[in-house]
């Protein structure tokens, strides 16, 4: 859902023929996800929907991300450039962004943490909401807030025993088991990473 009301009104579609350019960016994170190109109508499904509709050059249609791969991009804000003709939208990504089943359309070799704790995040939501069979997720969450409490204490212990033994192989390993079931915990809760971070902004200032 939009955090703030944005109105098209004022957009310039003439200067590239009835299209503008639109940056995607993670709403969490900041990553750019890609680029695409709006004309009003794909403007306007986007707002109406907050799902991002673009204007495909290739297909000469509307498109909406992820209705094949069901990946899709939902709206959290549109901001216009200083001229009105082009946009920036951030938006919280399902999937996959890129064709090629990247994060970012725009990834490098090795991927921001930001892009990865963000689509953990994404995957455990997902566990959480469909709980498949077979799951170690959802098995987590069938098992209940007791069991996952103390699936994170058991990990944060075997961290401080990496940690005592001098071992950073171990230390790695057990510290992303430890995220891993911390951000489950979150889930259980329905407390968002995000919410976590703001806690650490007000205590760097």
């Amino acid at each position: 859902m939009m955090k703030k009301e944005f109105t098209s009104e004022h957009i310039d579609f003439a200067k590239l023929n009835g299209l503008v350019p639109a940056v995607v960016q993670h709403a969490e994170n900041g990553v750019v996800l890609m680029v695409g190109f709006m004309n009003r109508d794909a403007l306007a499904q986007t707002l109406r929907d907050c799902r991002l509709t673009f204007w495909s050059r290739s297909k000469q249609r509307l498109w909406q991300k992820g209705e094949t791969s069901g990946h899709v991009l939902s709206l959290v804000s549109i901001t216009a450039d200083c001229d009105n003709d082009s946009l920036l939208i951030q938006a919280l990504p399902s999937g996959p962004v890129c064709h090629t089943g990247a994060d970012s359309c725009f990834e490098v070799d090795e991927p921001r943490v930001g892009i990865i704790l963000a689509r953990l995040e994404s995957i455990i939501a997902s566990r959480k909401k469909q709980m498949p069979e077979g799951s170690y997720t959802a098995d987590l969450f069938r098992k209940g807030p007791a069991r996952v409490a103390q699936k994170v204490g058991e990990e944060g212990l075997e961290v401080a025993l990496a940690a005592v033994q001098n071992n950073n192989a171990h230390i790695i390993e057990e510290s992303a088991d430890l995220l891993f079931h911390l951000f489950v915990l979150l889930q259980q809760h329905e407390i968002r990473v995000a919410d976590v971070e703001e806690a650490l902004k007000r205590r760097m200032k």
